[in-house]
């Protein structure tokens, strides 16, 4: 049977003053940093994560101050007994409010004894404060405590207070008191019976603690978890259906993407490289695509956003971009018919994109670009930069008519198509993972309308071409894609980006 305390039980000695000043000063320091913490911590009620770690430091922040004024008050020991004020005439008394949540740990903390003897019963001002009551009341019996509690947690004080006078069993649980004026306070409850010399129960005392801000903070941490979870949950499942449907719309890149057909086709591989940084599936994109006729479709581009929908745009755009090219457009009209369908999208978007069109019978490549890095072609160890044509942003301007240009190509010839998730994230940049395309950083337009590379995108251009050396000493393109990935693959990249090799067979 557990210890109880007996009536005539000396007074516990408080611990040495020094013990406990260290343990205040402890825990205020812990508190300052904690608060630190606190401020740094996301303010934006928008984010789930952001709200879970503000309500958990909101949660220690509140523990923190309670342990402080717990540390004082052993300190100092037991408050004085206040002086009785001459009473009030009843018309103004007034009942106390509820205690503040920033208020002190005192105004929280209530006693009380209950006599079985006598059917006595003392409060502490404390406790009378906590429950609502007036002061110049008499306390409530044991019998009349239950009526001040709400009826689903009755039984539960019930069977603590029979326990404990009956079987001599401490005290502890919670239980919630509807006050005079309305207000719901959660109270834990911890007390002990007090045995006379033949172990028969004469009282019972409790210390009762008002922990309604603490179970609300509580709360709030739980229902932060439990929508953070949520989110992660849907973010997941948004993820894996961007993936299928990524893998179901682009070509395979193990292993050459077309058959070859003899001397003056394309050997082609390709490769999709995901952010280093994000999780979420972007818009980048490649497609390869043999023609009526014998021709290739050669195309790379990336379309703003991540996930699920921008995924889904990408199927469509290569669904109406390989329509076209089987029914003969030529690049540059297949731009501005690209652009018109952007324009009369539901859901307005930017794209970039490079369109080339590939006539083995005389290797020349017709091509066109849509704000999107130009091809890089690589020939007998040296590379160079296209030349592009005219040609904004898909969906940026309406009516816009994008230019077409035409190059010459030799046996063993190799193009390189990319996207501009290529440039590497910039070190100290918070910039997150590319919202949209044809970044300022990356792609401009010179006088003629045509796009150029600069800052990053122009490092990642230069980058590539330092690589035709490289290719030339490759034996096959999935060897020059593998040597990209090589220089590139383990990048601080802020976006997905694309890589596609066509090399004229000789």
């Amino acid at each position: 049977m557990p210890s109880h305390l007996s009536a005539d039980h000396p007074a516990a000695q408080p611990p040495p003053r020094g013990s406990v000043d260290a343990l205040i000063s402890q825990t205020r320091r812990l508190r300052g940093d904690m608060d630190a913490v606190r401020r740094d911590a996301p303010a934006d009620g928008t984010d789930p994560e952001g709200r879970w770690q503000r309500a958990l430091c909101d949660l220690a922040m509140h523990q923190l101050n309670d342990l402080d004024a717990h540390l004082a008050q052993l300190r100092d020991g037991p408050p004085p007994v206040p002086v009785e004020p001459e009473a009030a005439p009843p018309a103004v008394r007034a009942v106390p409010a509820a205690s503040s949540p920033h208020g002190s740990l005192i105004s929280r903390v209530g006693s009380a004894e209950w006599n079985l003897l006598t059917d006595e019963a003392s409060w502490s001002g404390e406790l009378y404060r906590i429950v609502g009551r007036d002061p110049a009341a008499p306390p409530l019996t044991l019998d009349e405590l239950p009526s001040v509690v709400l009826d689903e947690d009755r039984p539960r004080l019930t069977s603590m207070v029979t326990d404990c006078l009956i079987d001599a069993k401490p005290i502890d649980g919670e239980f919630r008191m509807l006050r005079p004026d309305g207000d719901v306070r959660t109270v834990h409850m911890m007390g002990e019976p007090v045995l006379d010399v033949d172990g028969s129960t004469v009282s019972m005392w409790a210390v009762l603690r008002d922990v309604s801000e603490l179970r609300r903070s509580q709360r709030t941490v739980s229902e932060t978890r439990d929508s953070l979870q949520r989110q992660r949950h849907v973010a997941q499942t948004e993820h894996r259906l961007a993936v299928e449907l990524q893998e179901a719309v682009l070509p395979p890149w193990r292993g050459s993407l077309l058959p070859e057909q003899g001397p003056g086709t394309l050997e082609l591989a390709a490769r999709y490289l995901p952010s280093s940084t994000s999780a979420l599936i972007g818009g980048d994109w490649y497609d390869a695509f043999e023609l009526p006729g014998g021709d290739t479709l050669l195309s790379a581009g990336d379309l703003t956003g991540h996930g699920v929908t921008v995924t889904s745009g990408v199927a469509m755009l290569l669904g109406a971009l390989r329509g076209m090219a089987v029914a003969g457009t030529e690049p540059g009209r297949l731009m501005t018919w690209l652009n018109q369908l952007f324009d009369a999208s539901a859901r307005p978007t930017l794209g970039s994109a490079v369109c080339c069109r590939y006539r083995p019978q005389s290797r020349t490549l017709v091509w066109a670009q849509a704000g999107h890095p130009a091809p890089l072609l690589f020939r007998n160890g040296t590379g160079r930069t296209l030349t592009p044509p005219a040609g904004v942003l898909l969906g940026a301007t309406s009516g816009a008519v994008y230019g077409q240009a035409e190059e010459p190509l030799e046996p063993g010839d190799l193009l390189l198509l990319h996207t501009d998730g290529l440039a590497p994230l910039r070190e100290g940049s918070s910039r997150p993972a590319a919202a949209h395309t044809g970044r300022p950083d990356l792609i401009d337009t010179d006088d003629t309308g045509g796009t150029v590379e600069t800052g990053e995108g122009a490092a990642a251009v230069s980058r590539l071409l330092g690589l035709a050396p490289r290719f030339g000493e490759a034996r096959t393109a999935q060897d020059c894609v593998r040597t990209v990935v090589e220089e590139f693959g383990e990048t601080e990249r802020a976006d997905d980006a694309c890589v596609l090799v066509a090399r004229v067979t000789t």
